[in-house]
């Protein structure tokens, strides 16, 4: 008998171990990779399509966006706009100063990290330097967005926006131009969601949708024990679920959109991890994601250093979409 209740026991843990126990999330399979020409700044901060229109910006650039043709390497062709004087931060002073010095010794003042767009064709861009909403409609005229007053200071009491060049990293807006949401890069990452209401964004019962912090060991190097902070880097929308590019854990989740509850991930790291793929920082390149029905495409920051074969273009990886879509289970 007490033979018997010590491997029921036994049993009950191994089985509670392995029930505790993450699971792995299934690896995405890559299609293509296409080299980037033409983008004189480098740094491919944000992906989206607008219509038939592939487009991307640079953190480097702060007067243009780039159309993309596709082809053996994808051929970036700029279009020029002028940005009105940036609206007055309600950052600290502090945070302020540190990206002005930070300015002065790399380009892109602006520093846009993420662009989406919607049905109408308004292009939207997310300036992380002031953390600002630059819209660009189809003629052309660039406009800053008014932003909710708490927005700033709802953020940074939840632990968010407090280091400087860890500020918003990703955004999407929903096709129909009535809810956007924010993506904090990292100590501590975190979703913000704004609501259209006559023609003003605004929190609707709040901004925040989610905060955490805590490290990880990156999948590139397996071998290391260091810990790295856990961040985001984009945003995607597809039918009505919201998805995050993940950049340390090299994978992409599904988010409920009113909460930000992770729902089921995607790895991408044997792709990263290929011979000759592999770049110096142990956080990856991946920054700009957008999805369809069939795929995800990631767009590769490699902040001007060539990976392990030599290639310093800025890259797009394009991988199939998992089985049974990604909405399944």
């Amino acid at each position: 008998m007490r033979l018997s209740l010590a491997l029921a026991g036994l049993l009950l843990a191994c089985t509670a171990t392995a029930a505790d126990k993450p699971k792995q999330p299934v690896e995405l399979e890559l299609l293509a990779e296409h080299a980037v020409d033409g983008m004189a700044g480098g740094n491919l901060s944000g992906l989206t399509r607008c219509g038939v229109d592939w487009l991307a910006v640079s953190d480097r650039e702060d007067d243009r966006l780039y159309r993309l043709q596709p082809g053996a390497a994808w051929q970036a062709e700029a279009e020029s706009f002028t940005a009105p004087p940036v609206p007055t931060s309600t950052l600290p002073w502090g945070l302020r100063m540190r990206t002005w010095a930070a300015n002065l010794v790399r380009e892109g003042e602006l520093d846009f990290e993420s662009i989406s767009c919607d049905d109408k064709g308004n292009r939207y861009l997310l300036s992380e330097a002031h953390v600002a909403l630059l819209q660009v409609g189809p003629s052309g005229i660039a406009e800053w967005l008014p932003l909710p007053d708490g927005l700033v200071r709802q953020a940074r009491a939840s632990g968010m926006l407090l280091r400087h060049n860890a500020l918003l990293e990703g955004l999407v807006i929903d096709p129909a131009g009535e809810r956007l949401w924010l993506a904090a890069e990292r100590e501590r990452r975190g979703l913000l969601v704004l609501h259209k209401d006559k023609g003003r964004w605004r929190c609707t019962g709040g901004c925040i949708l989610m905060s955490e912090a805590g490290q990880l060991r990156s999948p590139l190097t397996p071998r290391s024990d260091a810990r790295h902070p856990r961040s985001f880097g984009d945003l995607a929308y597809l039918d009505d679920k919201l998805f995050s590019l993940e950049r340390l854990e090299q994978r992409i989740c599904r988010r409920d959109p009113a909460t930000g509850a992770e729902q089921k991930c995607w790895s991408f790291a044997a792709a990263a991890l290929a011979e000759g793929r592999v770049y110096p920082e142990p956080y990856g390149n991946a920054e700009a994601l957008w999805l369809d029905q069939d795929g995800a495409w990631l767009g590769l920051d490699n902040n001007d250093l060539a990976r392990a074969d030599g290639e310093s273009r800025p890259l797009l990886w394009h991988f199939k979409a998992p089985a049974g879509g990604w909405n399944a289970p």
